[in-house]
């Protein structure tokens, strides 16, 4: 047997793969040397305890990071942080082009610092799938996609000229091109391994697929039993160049399933209903485990559909080990021989190969599912949680309508309710009311990677189109298949016809309306509804539905299977009985049920095996990073450093690193803070950092008309990550977001409240002075002047043209953000958020954590946090408090309009301690209250002592050379 110098254990050992001999790092080792029982560990455990041990090298990973997590406990494990180092890492345009900027600006960092920038490189496998940058502008017609891809080259220009410097500029670096598919169905096809081949000293070694991606649905690759989950892009970019991601030890919970799904339940129903029991277990921060009998009777497309929404059920996984169900879906996409041999050999001399037989591991806690008992279901109309069973959908739709806002309804009066509006079009018009669905589209990875759901679509389709059912006009139908495969089994199957004569014809291959690219609504129906007030709604196959996210217009949001979509579009609005009511009037004047034309699992299931082909999915991926000759063609600049264009509105070199010294600058106190917004509980990425459509009225629409951008040109927030003078000035801009600060207002403004004074020891902090974070927040946007703080010294100004020189807000005029942060920055004073609970829930979105920075925001203090944002906002700098337990906001009388100091915060700072904060009331009272520093790592400490972890990693590959 062989040996490895850092390997502890002596638990390197040669398997046979089938093609020859690897390495393996035998976990049954560690067990015999009496580590524990590492053959009753979760199977995610064994995967991660894996990787800790093959990277074990006594300085990034060391034997007691092995002990630790081989010591892991089910109920409570060790508080101790774990250095995990995935296999690769996967990005998807909107998020991996902010990554590759920042690469770009850490070369360009490490330039003027005296530094080799060729140093700046991913150091592991990365892969970009572009799927986030079309919209849906054409529809309804055979040509939509042609338009709509030729418009997307258009707008995308710029970003795209970029990443193709970045595909010849950066080592280990590809990028799957536009209108290939969605990334996580790329991920789950084509790009995973299941089981990795590479080296280490000892030469070449078998290891567990593993990956972390910029994208929060990254998960849904747990299906296949890899373990993955989103990051935040700047968290992307350590692991990219090496470093470690830190994790404390998560409890694991395991779901049991048992039992059958009954016939006309779809895969989609039963993720909703996941959800909803998770979200009341209770899951953040968790893993969960998929187990039992019920997992052997889930197609792996099936799996891959609940894996898909832990983010919604608030898991950083949801896991399903390896067994025979991914042999065969390796098999049935195209992958080789030796692939799924190495898969099954590995997997089995590693104990991490399930089978029925298989004792349940030992997990912190157990919730279980009979599959039988679930049923047709939706979710919605604000959250995915909230499942809504196809049978109450009507009578939930009314209570909406009526119900509070603050309980997630709409607020309307009665007489509000029954307000109509008419739809006038071509010399037609039809009237639509409340309800009313102008968006149906079958959108997102959640259900487009998943056939059977699919299959279902067009065979109701097929139905329907043979009773003579139709459309309504008001209805903007889309179909965005994940991959193109999938276009080929619809084909094959002779569906795409019947999609197409109901009016899903193909609009893209990408996440189109699921993250907010779903295009305006046509102008007879958009003026319909802003005239009539209307609470319009969309029905959709994805996995969010947050307020503001699928169009500006569309209040109320639906998540449905496929097949409901189409039944939805079909009935024209969400106030229906689908169960007891007809869903229209077929040929002759007969009434249509749903019932009529929903398609048996065993029509699912036949034209599934005679549709799906494995030669399919090879035909498909053989040359997938040239597949596109339009993205061959786009010129790609030269060079080892990127050459920022100052007029880009695309792409600019962000400010983060401008300023960086070679050495790290001390934790300093927050004092003489203002408040930028008061936020209630749900406040998602979405609200602090919008993907969608950028209003001509707001900031950044300000600013990119400003630099000669017509409206017609914005694009959206997510196509210009790039830039941060455009992002910055689109945080906290969701049409929906509602800041307590500004009561009775909605969208993106606050009350400015002016300088703090020297007021019971709460004092102003010196204009730029050097902060928590070791350095100054940058200034806002771009051109940065010079101005002087009271401690002396030249720092950046908080301002950018056009915008120097306007005028301060008026002390308690209700103005934009960006307005308000801009005063404040000019006057030198630090600002805070006050938030409820679950504060920035939802999707990785890394600028809802740097727009907060760039905006001056020193620190958030919530009732609780989404792991991942909370983990941005230490990544950039920006520190997390949380109100203990019991306490909130509102319970502790905070208004908002108090000055805020952060006593005894400096270089003694200790992870998960508690601090106090003081609130200074505008008549001079006093309130004050402790909080729990959520720094919740030595090593995140690190970074926030650096300034952020960009800062970090340039320091540790200076010091390096």
């Amino acid at each position: 047997m062989a040996t490895n110098l850092f390997d502890p254990f002596k638990a390197r050992d040669t398997f046979n793969t089938g093609n020859g001999t690897a390495g393996i790092y035998r976990l049954e080792r560690l067990e015999k040397q009496g580590l524990g029982g590492i053959s009753k560990l979760p199977f995610s455990i064994r995967v991660l305890l894996e990787a800790v041990l093959r990277n074990c090298d006594g300085y990034l990973v060391t034997e007691n990071d092995v002990r630790a997590l081989a010591a892991w406990k089910a109920v409570s494990p060790a508080k101790s942080e774990i250095p995990f180092k995935p296999a690769r890492v996967v990005l998807q345009d909107f998020t991996g082009v902010p990554c590759v900027v920042d690469l770009a600006a850490m070369r360009s960092a490490m330039k003027r610092l005296g530094g080799d920038p060729k140093k700046i490189n991913p150091l592991i496998p990365v892969d970009l799938v572009i799927d986030h940058s079309v919209q849906v502008d054409y529809f309804g017609s055979p040509d939509s996609l042609e338009k709509n891809v030729e418009i997307e080259f258009q707008r995308n220009r710029e970003r795209y000229e970029f990443l193709r410097w970045g595909q010849k500029a950066l080592a280990n670096f590809r990028a799957v091109p536009p209108n290939v598919g969605i990334v996580h169905q790329v991920n789950l096809e084509y790009l995973a391994k299941v089981v990795f081949r590479g080296s280490d000293k000892m030469g070449l070694v078998a290891f567990p697929d593993s990956l972390v991606g910029t994208d929060s649905h990254t998960t849904m690759i747990n299906g296949l039993g890899v373990v993955g989950w989103g990051v935040g892009g700047i968290e992307a970019e350590a692991v990219m160049l090496g470093q470690p991601l830190y994790m404390l030890m998560p409890e694991v919970i395991g779901f049991e399933l048992t039992g059958e799904l009954k016939p006309g339940v779809t895969a989609t129903d039963l993720v909703l209903t996941v959800t909803q029991i998770l979200r009341k277990q209770g899951v953040v921060d968790k893993f969960v485990e998929f187990y039992g009998p019920g997992v052997s009777r889930m197609s792996l497309a099936d799996r891959a559909t609940i894996s898909n929404m832990a983010p919604e059920y608030g898991a950083t996984i949801g896991f399903f080990p390896v067994d025979a169900e991914t042999l065969n879906y390796l098999r049935a996409t195209g992958r080789t021989k030796q692939e799924v041999e190495l898969v099954e050999r590995y997997c089995k001399e590693q104990g991490l190969f399930r089978t029925d037989a298989t004792p349940a591991p030992t997990f912190s806690k157990t919730v279980s599912l009979d599959l039988a008992t679930v049923e047709p279901s939706l979710a919605g109309p604000k959250r995915p949680q909230d499942r809504v069973p196809l049978a109450a959908m009507k009578e939930n739709w009314h209570k909406a309508l009526k119900a509070p806002v603050t309980e997630r309804g709409f607020g309307l009066t009665d007489a509000a309710v029954a307000k109509k509006a008419t739809v006038k079009n071509n010399g037609h018009s039809s009237e639509i009311g409340h309800g009313a669905i102008v968006i149906a589209a079958i959108t997102s990875c959640t259900n487009t990677s998943n056939p059977s759901v699919m299959l279902a679509a067009g065979l109701l389709a097929k139905k329907a189109v043979e009773r003579g059912l139709q459309v309504p006009p008001h209805v903007k139908t889309s179909l965005a298949p994940g991959s193109r495969v999938v276009t080929d089994y619809l084909d094959q199957a002779g569906l795409t016809e019947p999609l197409a004569k109901i009016g899903f014809n193909t609009v893209g291959y990408g996440c189109t309306t699921c993250i907010g690219n779903s295009g305006p609504l046509p102008d007879a129906v958009a003026h319909a509804v802003t005239e009539g007030d209307l609470v319009a709604a969309a029905v959709l196959s994805g996995n969010r539905n947050f307020e503001g996210r699928v169009n500006p217009l569309v209040k109320a949001n639906y998540l449905a299977s496929p097949p409901l979509v189409v039944a939805y579009a079909l009935a024209g609005t969400t106030d229906i009985d689908l169960i007891n009511e007809p869903i229209g009037v077929g040929n002759g004047g007969e009434e249509v049920f749903l019932k009529d034309i929903w398609p048996t699992n065993d029509e699912v299931r036949q034209t599934l095996a005679k549709s799906v082909l494995p030669q399919m999915f090879a035909s498909r991926y053989s040359n997938v990073f040239a597949a596109n000759e339009t993205w061959n063609k786009i010129k790609v600049a030269e060079g080892d450093l990127y050459q920022w264009d100052e007029h880009s509105t695309y792409i600019q070199e962000p400010p983060f690193l401008s300023d960086m010294t070679v050495e790290v600058g001390k934790i300093q106190p927050i004092t003489g803070a203002r408040v930028l917004a008061v936020l209630g509980d749900s406040v998602t990425t979405d609200h602090i950092s919008p993907a969608g459509n950028i209003s001509k009225t707001s900031p950044a629409g300000k600013y990119l008309i400003e630099h000669g951008v017509q409206p017609a040109d914005f694009n959206s927030y997510g196509s210009r990550r790039g830039n941060d003078r455009v992002m910055v000035r689109g945080t906290f801009a969701n049409i929906r977001i509602r800041n307590f600060l500004a009561p009775g207002t909605e969208g993106g403004v606050t009350k400015y409240l002016g300088p703090s004074s020297k007021r019971n020891g709460a004092v102003s902090a010196p204009a730029g002075a050097r902060v928590a974070t070791g350095a100054a927040p940058p200034a806002i946007g771009a051109e940065s002047m010079k101005m002087t703080s009271e401690g002396g010294g030249s720092l950046p100004a908080p301002m950018d043209t056009p915008e120097v020189g306007t005028p301060t807000p008026k002390v308690g005029e209700i103005v934009s953000v960006y307005d308000a942060a801009c005063g404040y920055k000019s006057a030198g004073i630090p600002t805070v958020i006050l938030a409820g609970a679950e504060y920035g829930t939802g999707a990785s979105r890394e600028w809802a954590a740097k727009g907060a920075y760039l905006l001056g925001v020193r620190a958030v203090i919530a009732q609780s946090f989404e792991r991942i944002h909370r983990s941005n906002l230490v990544l950039m700098g920006v520190l997390p408090l949380q109100f203990l337990e019991g306490q909130t906001w509102k319970s502790l009388g905070l208004t908002g309009e108090e000055i805020y100091e952060i006593v005894g915060l400096n270089d003694s700072l200790k992870p998960r301690s508690e601090i106090t904060v003081k609130a200074v009331s505008p008549d001079g009272q006093a309130k004050t209250f402790q909080a729990a520093v959520r720094i919740d790592t030595p090593v995140e400490l690190d970074y926030y002592k650096n300034g952020g972890i960009l800062q970090t990693v340039v320091r540790k590959l200076l010091a390096s050379q």
